[in-house]
């Protein structure tokens, strides 16, 4: 059952994940089991093959919208279940820039991990990052840009997240990024595509 959910996240057959994940929860599998045995390492293979470049972003978008109808029939169960995210990460677009499309897969990988996603949209004003920070209490917050021209406004966010004394970690994602530049503006991290940026969000939160 568990490799029936899997091939059809990876096929993008969001029809059959739902059905998959319909029989599984009525012969009396537990939700958190579905989620642990097949939805995340689906979304975890998925990552593998985007990393190697196995699969692209059109393929990684259909997959991620299988991996959403999955989640939609779990997740009255797992609240049931009482089953607890794996942590929580506030995402969002850096102010003056428009672009989502990587913020939003970042945020489609990250739900199909088992986190739970907060998503502020794109230019997002620093403030709203903080007021994010305070109420949500996150793990970690990932600051996107594709611009050079907006990616400067990565380092406000983090000054003001610090100013108001919030310590939580905070990586940036974004086609003209590099590692020196994301440590340069007090960044802990950055990842060059969606999947590493689970991994990277995975390694801090262990942390």
């Amino acid at each position: 059952m568990f490799e029936r959910i899997r091939e059809a996240l990876l096929a993008g057959n969001r029809d059959e994940v739902d059905r998959f994940v319909e029989e599984a929860l009525q012969s009396g599998i537990p939700a958190a089991r579905i989620l642990d045995s097949a939805l995340i390492p689906g979304m975890e293979r998925l990552g593998e093959l985007f990393k190697n470049n196995e699969i692209f972003i059109p393929e990684v978008l259909i997959s991620s919208r299988a991996m959403h109808a999955g989640l939609a029939r779990l997740e009255p169960h797992l609240v049931r279940e009482k089953v607890e995210p794996r942590g929580v990460v506030v995402l969002g677009t850096v102010r003056g820039d428009l672009h989502d499309i990587g913020k939003n897969l970042v945020g489609m990988m990250l739900r199909g991990a088992g986190y739970r996603v907060v998503d502020l949209g794109a230019d997002v004003p620093p403030e709203r990052f903080v007021e994010a920070a305070r109420a949500e209490r996150p793990g970690v917050v990932g600051l996107s840009a594709l611009l050079t021209t907006t990616m400067v406004h990565m380092k406000s966010v983090i000054d003001a997240l610090r100013s108001a004394g919030l310590g939580m970690p905070v990586v940036v994602g974004g086609a003209p990024l590099t590692g020196e530049y994301a440590a340069g503006i007090g960044a802990q991290g950055t990842a060059p595509d969606a999947a590493s940026a689970v991994t990277l969000v995975n390694g801090l939160l262990k942390k």
